[in-house]
């Protein structure tokens, strides 16, 4: 296809329009550089442009990435459309795409497109759309909205974590965001899984955040993952004769779960170590308080053994 790019008054070529949509090109895009409907049939008949949509054309060969199969989605739609639902999802990369590609377009509009879901909604307000490898999406909020009435409430959850591990947004942020508009559909689903009484961080990104706060309190990194007095602890300092725990695993408790939990520290307790259990909540909202306490009790247990050392006491 060399030597069939076409050169537009701005310098612009359609092989680097097409490389920065992935690919793919629409006719509307043709005719706004300057290339007339004959042409672009000619280029069609030759095999150098690829119709992959209505309206919408791989250029220089039919393949196209994922990426390309969302743009030329978008494209086909028409001006102001976004990828949304559970394709959008799939972009930021916290949920699975399932089935046909998802797209929003202005209620105005009633496009029909063959393997492409559209919704028709009011026009989204601009912190509602973005672009992610310039494609035109809704936002990590807009879109957990968007999914919220449609997933279980586990999914929804394991969504909301994954968005956060992936520092799009965070438990937080959502429920300020979802304080603005209150009348979308899938607010009151997301408020009901982001209750502070019951959701939970998963271990990865809660551990992420207690090691912070062992650095912040100047506290040496402990490790973690180590199996204690026959049971797998969070975090353990061995010079310190310290293990720490951090419920954030299970996103709601049972009964028999906590009882095993008391046995557990019970255990280490009996085995002479210093048990500590934070919460969720406080690891989240409680950071301060969590790190002094940490720094109290490792300075009393390092004096502690400093005294036994001292004494010749094992």
């Amino acid at each position: 296809m060399r030597g069939e790019s076409v050169q537009i008054p701005n310098g612009q070529t359609v092989w680097k329009l097409a490389a920065a949509q992935h690919g793919v090109v629409s006719r509307s895009q043709l005719l706004d550089l300057g290339m007339s409907s004959k042409v672009i049939d000619r280029r069609i008949a030759r095999g150098r442009l690829h119709p992959v949509a209505r309206g919408v054309f791989a250029v220089g060969r039919p393949e196209l990435s994922r990426y390309g199969r969302w743009m030329a989605a978008v494209l086909s739609c028409g001006p102001d459309a976004v990828l949304s639902h559970s394709s959008a999802a799939a972009l930021w990369g916290f949920e699975t795409q399932s089935g046909r590609v998802e797209v929003s377009v202005p209620a105005a509009r009633f496009p029909r497109r063959p393997g492409i879901i559209v919704h028709r909604r009011g026009v989204l307000a601009p912190h509602g759309v973005t672009r992610r490898h310039g494609i035109p999406v809704t936002t990590p909020v807009a879109t957990l909205i968007d999914l919220a009435n449609r997933l279980s409430q586990r999914r929804l959850e394991v969504a909301i974590n994954e968005a956060d591990k992936l520092d799009l947004t965070d438990p937080e942020r959502l429920r300020s965001a979802l304080a603005s508009q209150p009348s979308r559909r899938g607010v009151p689903a997301l408020r009901d899984v982001l209750d502070r009484r019951t959701f939970r961080l998963t271990d990865s990104e809660l551990e992420r955040r207690f090691l912070r706060i062992v650095r912040e309190a100047g506290l040496p990194l402990p490790q973690t993952g180590r199996r204690v007095n026959g049971f797998k602890v969070d975090f353990l300092w061995p010079d310190l004769g310290l293990v720490v725990e951090t419920d954030g695993l299970r996103y709601h408790r049972t009964p028999a779960e906590q009882a095993r939990d008391r046995l557990r520290d019970q255990t280490h307790t009996a085995a002479g170590l210093v048990a500590l259990r934070f919460t969720h909540a406080q690891v989240r909202f409680e950071p301060k308080q969590v790190g002094e306490t940490l720094s109290a009790v490792a300075t009393r247990l390092a004096a502690a053994n400093g005294s036994k050392a001292a004494n010749g006491l094992p």
